[in-house]
């Protein structure tokens, strides 16, 4: 076990620990942390526990909705303080708000079509990508509202984006077949990744950046070099269309998820099938891990979610309620409560470890396909094909 991965675990179990207990034990396993640096830890640790027990009872009530745009909303994203966040839409805009006035800062335009995918580069969240159906990326500051750059060479829809995490790149996966990476500084393409036979739907960096993966229509996904565009292994093994493909916190594992109602875990470091995640009726359309990596949330079309053990591999509990579909999954930064997003037009939060479904958010007319946390756990944001937005706190 690294040091880093043992300093983890301490960490992980330090909600319910003797804080000096845990600080004795570190020490060991780290010589760098000697005597005369234990109050520090103690404190860190401290605050840490605190963070993680807030809002574990927070009940969620409506702050504003927003009207956000003419037509339909595609994506909402935070960044990573919650102080403002941003909506694409149909209506070929993305839209900057403030989270605590609800007010509109920024219309981002210049699109010629559906602004599809949409993303800050957190942790810094002074730059905003949208990815839009007229085939290009667009680079925003978020200050200004003022277009950086324009990425062009895509011959297809753009359907995903993310940042790395160093915000030097931003990379692209489009229906063309084809994802690619982006230098944000000077806008050029750095590497094309080519290898799949149908359309890219999903992608993300792992936590250091030096990997990417894609998954696609074509039933399979791959794992890419970020700093030299060489395909690492490809995850062959679902019989339907990826729907999600994403690493856990440490990139020890990769979760895939896919229509053929299964989700997949894979040993990232050889690109081995270490499990199958069964149970569900219908399509898998999404899949999380939570920060810790220990849990894993499904949710999939029969209108059900599911957490699993990351150890076990065993289902642990069952999220029943919803009416219709469940497209969006994710779990709070703290780890103890999922929110899931449905056709049926309500958004729900439930507790993690028992299943129970703690709050229903209603009042959207219409299917909510987004819906996020903040990074503390006490904002969400759910948007609707009603055009609006609504802000919960």
């Amino acid at each position: 076990m690294s040091k880093s991965e043992s300093l983890r675990t301490f960490l992980k179990r330090s909600l319910s620990t003797d804080v000096s207990a845990l600080v004795e034990e570190i020490q060991k396993a780290e010589p760098l942390i000697t005597a005369s640096r234990s109050d520090q830890v103690k404190l860190l640790i401290q605050r840490l526990q605190n963070k993680l027990g807030q809002h574990s009872n927070h009940k969620f009530y409506l702050f504003k909705v927003l009207r956000a745009h003419i037509l339909p909303l595609t994506n909402v994203a935070l960044n990573k303080s919650g102080s403002c966040f941003i909506t694409g839409s149909y209506d070929r805009t993305c839209k900057l708000w403030d989270t605590a006035s609800g007010e509109e800062l920024h219309t981002l335009e210049g699109h010629r079509n559906v602004v599809y995918a949409i993303a800050f580069n957190n942790p810094y969240g002074d730059k905003i990508a949208t990815g839009s159906f007229d085939k290009t990326c667009k680079l925003w500051s978020v200050e200004t509202g003022k277009c950086y750059h324009t990425f062009r060479g895509h011959t297809a829809e753009i359907v995903c984006l993310s940042f790395n995490p160093q915000s030097t790149l931003v990379a692209t996966g489009s229906m063309d077949t084809t994802a690619k990476l982006w230098d944000i500084q000077s806008g050029e393409e750095v590497f094309t990744l080519t290898g799949h036979s149908a359309e890219i739907i999903s992608l993300s960096f792992n936590t250091s950046g030096n990997r990417i993966i894609t998954g696609s229509f074509d039933h399979t996904v791959t794992v890419w070099e970020a700093d030299t565009g060489r395909k690492v292994y490809t995850l062959i093994g679902h019989c339907a269309e990826i729907s999600s493909a994403l690493f856990n916190w440490d990139c020890s594992l990769i979760l895939t998820g896919s229509m053929d109602k299964t989700c997949k875990l894979w040993d990232a470091v050889n690109g081995k099938c270490v499990a199958t995640l069964t149970g569900h009726d219908d399509e898998i359309l999404d899949s999380c891990f939570d920060y810790a990596g220990k849990l894993i949330a499904t949710a999939s079309a029969d209108g059900t979610a599911r957490i699993f053990s990351a150890a076990t591999r065993n289902c642990v509990t069952k999220l029943e309620g919803h009416e219709g579909e469940i497209s969006k999954i994710s779990f709070n930064p703290q780890g103890n409560r999922l929110l899931t997003g449905s056709s049926d037009k309500t958004a729900r939060i439930w507790d993690a470890q028992t299943g129970q479904c703690l709050q229903v958010l209603e009042g959207h007319m219409d299917e909510i396909f987004s819906c996020a946390f903040n990074y503390k756990g006490d904002i969400i944001i759910t948007g609707s094909k009603d055009n609006t937005c609504r802000i919960w706190r």
